[in-house]
């Protein structure tokens, strides 16, 4: 039997680092998606549903920062492995069935990239995406391991500003797992090493991932 990974916690920051949130409970499924209609599309903050807790997060540099860069390391990982992927960013992920709405960092269709390729994902037939990206500095009131465990997401990726933590669906609960199944050649110190460029220059950061790899193959 699998036994599910416990929440990771979040880092102690001061004020104003990473995220901005606001929790509002006791909101009905209905009374969500009125919020969500009223809001503008192009907004920046999220809104997680978890079954009647609303949490608005308002992403802080530091949050941008990490969410930009890991996208930009997963992306460069596809190139390099000769991948396919539908990026799916910020999309609005509505399981009125689970009671839950999902608004990630970043999502991506990489196995199932095919399937979801040259057109809108209906998330009522469709299946979810292979690999959710969330950035957590700040403690966040919903419980994601369970959210995106019980949404039925494969890979899912959680960085706090300092750890990177990897899990993998098993038995309906999330394992953690030293390397991500969807690039198991790749160590955890890639990411680490990435980022720690990346600070002082994103070109260079590539450029020495790229290096990585090419010792690697």
């Amino acid at each position: 039997m699998a036994i599910a990974a416990p929440e990771p916690k979040a880092e102690l920051q001061p004020p104003l680092i990473g995220e901005r949130r606001v929790v509002i409970r006791d909101v009905c499924w209905e009374a969500y998606l009125q919020i969500l209609d009223a809001l503008p599309h192009s907004r920046s903050s999220r809104l997680p549903y978890d079954a009647g807790v609303l949490e608005i997060t308002m992403p802080l540099e530091d949050h941008e920062f990490y969410r930009s860069l890991i996208e930009y390391f997963i992306r460069t990982l596809v190139e390099l492995f000769g991948m396919r992927i539908k990026t799916m960013g910020s999309t609005t992920m509505n399981y009125p069935g689970l009671n839950k709405g999902a608004e990630p960092d970043n999502a991506y269709y990489i196995q199932n990239q095919p399937l979801a390729k040259g057109r809108n994902v209906d998330f009522a037939q469709d299946p979810p995406p292979d690999l959710v990206v969330e950035v957590d500095i700040t403690h966040t009131d919903i419980q994601k391991n369970r959210f995106y465990a019980n949404i039925g997401i494969p890979k899912f990726w959680r960085f706090n500003g300092k750890v990177w933590h990897i899990y993998q669906l098993q038995e309906r609960v999330y394992v953690e797992v030293d390397a991500s199944p969807t690039f198991p050649q790749v160590l955890k110190d890639w990411l680490y090493q990435f980022l720690e460029q990346a600070k002082e220059d994103e070109i260079d950061a590539v450029q020495s991932l790229r290096a990585q790899f090419q010792q690697f193959d």
